[in-house]
């Protein structure tokens, strides 16, 4: 697999990299070719890190061109495959390792929080759920993952006033486990995965099923009652003019 997400596998592991040259927009491209890269590490029963080519960025998240355009069913299309993306990643039977070299907006957080460990490199840069920045509502799916994976105080922060976090914070809040500085933060990334190998997979797959099973649940069903075209359509029809 290469192009805009590139996959190798190796002892195990399976590393996917995610770099469209820019600043790794999810768009529907994007997001399809992830899909099929988790799709093959499952087939693989491989451990994944999860990472990004692009210096100083992670993911700038959805596509806002996608949205800008008006097109509803594109604009469906592109966020039902990142709720369903996110999902893939929450209940993965095989370990995840995020590794964060700089900025995740929120399509890319979402992708960390998805993610079992997360390292961070040590940096200037923001992470977080600023839709309400940009005139957005979080949606339900979203809220869903954040709410099984970020301490509440700091996700009501993010998610209603659309603040962003540094790396600092981040680990605080929840999106990342620890930060490395740049320098070790590939050592680091080799030493959590060597420590992962250590985990017995099936109690793995069984204790992820158990303690996220609910949350699970919920952020299915948010994406089953909102990313519909009946209601998505509903909720984004322009406002009748006075």
């Amino acid at each position: 697999m290469t192009g805009i997400v590139s996959y190798e596998l190796n002892d195990g592991v399976a590393r996917i990299v995610m770099d469209d040259g820019k600043a790794n927009v999810m768009s529907l491209a994007m997001l399809q070719a992830l899909d099929a890269a988790f799709d093959r590490a499952a087939a693989d029963r491989a451990i994944v890190v999860l990472s990004s080519a692009r210096p100083g960025v992670f993911s700038a998240g959805f596509d806002l061109k996608v949205f800008a355009a008006g097109d509803p069913g594109a604009s469906l299309a592109m966020v039902r495959a990142g709720a369903e993306l996110a999902l893939k990643l929450f209940t993965f039977p095989q370990p995840i390792l995020g590794v964060c070299r700089g900025h995740a907006f929120p399509m890319g957080a979402f992708l960390l929080l998805g993610s079992d460990l997360r390292l961070g490199e040590a940096g200037d840069y923001r992470m977080g759920l600023n839709e309400v920045a940009i005139g957005i509502a979080v949606p339900s799916f979203a809220l869903e993952l954040a709410r099984a994976r970020l301490h509440p105080a700091w996700l009501n922060r993010t998610a209603t006033t659309g603040e962003m976090y540094g790396p600092a914070d981040a680990v605080r809040a929840g999106f990342l486990d620890r930060l490395v500085p740049a320098t070790d933060l590939d050592a680091a990334a080799e030493t959590a995965v060597a420590a992962l190998k250590q985990v017995h997979r099936p109690s793995h797959a069984l204790v992820k099923q158990r303690l996220r099973g609910e949350a699970a649940a919920r952020i299915r069903a948010a994406i089953d009652a909102e990313l519909t075209p009946a209601a998505y359509a509903a909720r984004h029809r322009p406002e009748p003019v006075a």
